[in-house]
């Protein structure tokens, strides 16, 4: 137990914190789960629509200091490619030339 009130006070702190993180975490694998799930049915909308998510959920945790803002950056440069890799990108005009 802490002896001081300031450190009584950074304890309060650091739980809240922590929780947070960790709602936080959580919020990234569920996304990451339903976008690996979406792959796995062949759907494209769903599976373009749930990496947007993953997307949001990751750029929160990095502007958070939850996990790095590279390893948010990885994961989702690795998500995204596995995406083209399962379901090819349609080809536009411009990348035909």
């Amino acid at each position: 137990m802490p002896l001081k009130r300031a450190s009584e006070k950074d304890l309060r702190q650091s739980k809240k914190k922590h929780l947070k993180n960790l709602e936080r975490k959580d919020a990234v694998k569920d996304a990451v789960k339903k976008f690996k799930k979406a792959l796995e049915s062949k759907d494209n909308a769903t599976a373009k629509e749930s990496l947007s998510n993953v997307y949001k959920t990751l750029d929160k945790a990095a502007r958070a200091k939850t996990i790095h803002p590279n390893k948010a950056a990885r994961r989702k440069s690795r998500l995204t490619k596995l995406l083209n890799k399962t379901i090819p990108p349609s080809t536009s005009p411009a990348t035909a030339q």
